[in-house]
């Protein structure tokens, strides 16, 4: 007898149409309770109808196995910490908005450098290096402490030039020592004052300088170096030069003794006598000088910053004058031409001793007198900048001192009292060093030639040379250009010890040295108003008139 529908056992096929069919019990005892959702969770975390699928149509169970129902319930701590990151992004409240960083202008880099190199191409590591850099940095600072506040970028520039030197020239092994080297070396270096010391600059730069000033001191100066560079008659007259001697006698008024003069330091009328007073005139021994405060440019005088608008003075002094006139200074002591060379076919020896060189380079310095400006002392070295000559002048008979003008010209009057040599006696000296076929070097060397009488007219002019960037009548001091082509610093008195015609005049043929060997193209020669002594000798830029010179 076959079983009945109702009596089978077998499961129902998940196929069958019939609507009418149960499943198997499933036994209670297979479930862990422990892994169900209480009804107070399952409460507070489902809101709305329940979208669970219906176990069972009209009362009848489904024949499909039960599937796992979607836990709706809040996820616990532990979930909440390995659960994954929300898929979209988070908006942000007002106040949460990222602040965008400002854009800020590449500027020169100062501070610690930072090497900015690709790691894989350097032989020593990055980090090893970068460790040198700031080492080297930090002595940088050390040494460049008193220039550091005008050049803010120099120590970091210089350590990172001076680090890629030693790395250039060293490997591997020997890189860590040759900077450790480089360090000794900057530890030894004297502080510098100002850019343009000889011991600013990375090694490299000082082996440059080295070698460029080796080259410029065995450089022995000829005509044939030099014929291109001598002044024409017409600039010379252009630069204020005196190319022929004055009308007149000469030497007839030695002096100005009971006169009437213009003060040269403060403008005021005078009576010029031997005896002056030291504190009769008030002046400004300093040149004025723009400089910009406050988006303001204004003058001002160098020795106390005071501005030249105001009338009263800074230092106390004599009354002093000073005299442009071809003919009043011819009538203090005569000009005359240098003397002729001998003639051809003659020797030395046969000709009175004629040992007169190629190139001279001279350079005086200038004290005033009851006869004005007058030379107190005369240097001259040669071509190759070897001294040949220095001496102080003792005054004309009748001529009295009035200034040393020690602050400028470095004379005492002990040094001076020491004199025995007359003009006229320096003039007939000179003539065993120079004639008229000599080419005579110097910085503003029309005053040198003014204050000794002479007329000459092969004359090389740094002055012309090296023009001021805003042309005649302006003058660059050569101090000034000795720090900028040479690299040396002269006339470093600040006002208390004075100048040395010696040091000038090599200066001053260095830097015709420096010309000659770099090849430099002459300016456009610009055209100058006549200027007066000790226009660019003593100052910084300036330009001199024909009428005065700035105060001493």
């Amino acid at each position: 007898m076959s079983p009945t529908r109702h009596d089978c056992m077998r499961p129902p096929s998940i196929l069958s149409s019939t609507t009418d069919l149960h499943s198997p019990p499933i036994p209670t005892d297979s479930i862990d309770d422990s892994k169900q959702p209480s009804s107070s969770t399952t409460a507070t975390s489902v809101s709305g109808p329940s979208k669970l699928p219906m176990a069972s149509t009209s009362g009848r169970t489904s024949a499909a196995p039960a599937k796992r129902p979607f836990e709706l319930s809040a996820p616990s701590a532990l979930d909440a910490s390995t659960s994954e990151p929300p898929r979209q992004r988070q908006k942000l409240s007002a106040t949460q908005k990222p602040i965008p960083k400002p854009s800020i202008p590449p500027t020169a880099q100062s501070g610690v450098p930072i090497l900015r190199i690709n790691a894989a191409l350097s032989q020593v590591a990055l980090p090893v290096r970068q460790a040198m850099v700031k080492s080297l940095y930090d002595h940088f600072v050390v040494l460049y402490d008193t220039i550091l506040p005008t050049n803010p970028t120099i120590a970091t520039e210089h350590a990172l030039r001076q680090e890629e030197e030693v790395y250039k020239k060293s490997n591997k092994l020997a890189y860590r020592n040759a900077v450790i080297s480089s360090i000794v070396t900057l530890k030894k270096r004297p502080f510098p004052d100002s850019i343009s010391h000889p011991s600013v600059g990375t090694e490299g730069d000082l082996a440059i300088r080295e070698e460029s000033r080796k080259k410029r001191n065995s450089l022995r100066l000829t005509r044939a170096h030099l014929d291109s560079l001598v002044m024409s008659i017409e600039d010379m007259q252009k630069w204020g030069y005196i190319t022929g001697v004055p009308d007149g006698i000469g030497g007839d008024r030695p002096h100005a003794e009971g006169k009437v003069m213009q003060c040269e330091r403060c403008a005021q009328p005078y009576m010029v006598k031997r005896d002056a007073g030291v504190d009769e005139c008030i002046f400004h021994w300093g040149r004025p000088f723009t400089k910009a405060i406050n988006g303001e440019r204004l003058r001002l005088y160098s020795c106390c910053s005071k501005s030249t608008s105001d009338g009263q003075g800074c230092s106390r002094g004599s009354h002093v004058f000073y005299e442009s006139n071809p003919e009043d200074i011819h009538a203090r002591h005569p000009f005359s031409f240098t003397s002729n060379p001998a003639p051809e076919g003659k020797s030395a020896a046969s000709s009175s001793g004629d040992t007169a060189l190629d190139v001279v380079a001279l350079d005086c310095e200038m004290i005033y007198t009851t006869g004005g400006m007058r030379v107190a002392r005369v240097s001259v070295v040669d071509g190759s900048g070897a001294e040949i000559f220095d001496e102080l002048v003792r005054m004309d008979e009748g001529v009295e001192i009035i200034d040393y003008n020690t602050r400028f010209s470095g004379i005492t009057q002990e040094d001076h009292s020491k004199a025995t040599l007359s003009l006229s006696s320096i003039r007939n000296s000179l003539d065993a060093f120079i004639n008229s076929d000599t080419i005579i070097v110097g910085h503003a060397l029309d005053n040198d030639l003014k204050t000794l009488r002479m007329i000459h007219h092969r004359c090389i002019d740094t002055v012309v040379l090296f023009p001021h960037r805003l042309g005649a009548p302006y003058r660059r001091a050569l101090r000034d250009l000795a720090k900028e082509h040479l690299g040396l610093t002269i006339q470093t008195g600040g006002g208390s010890v004075g100048h040395s015609s010696v040091e000038d005049s090599i200066a001053t043929l260095d830097l015709v040295r420096h010309y000659v060997l770099n090849d430099i193209k002459p300016k456009p020669k610009p055209t100058p108003s006549s200027t007066s002594a000790l226009s660019a000798k003593e100052g910084t830029d300036v330009v001199a008139t024909s009428q005065s010179t700035p105060a001493l």
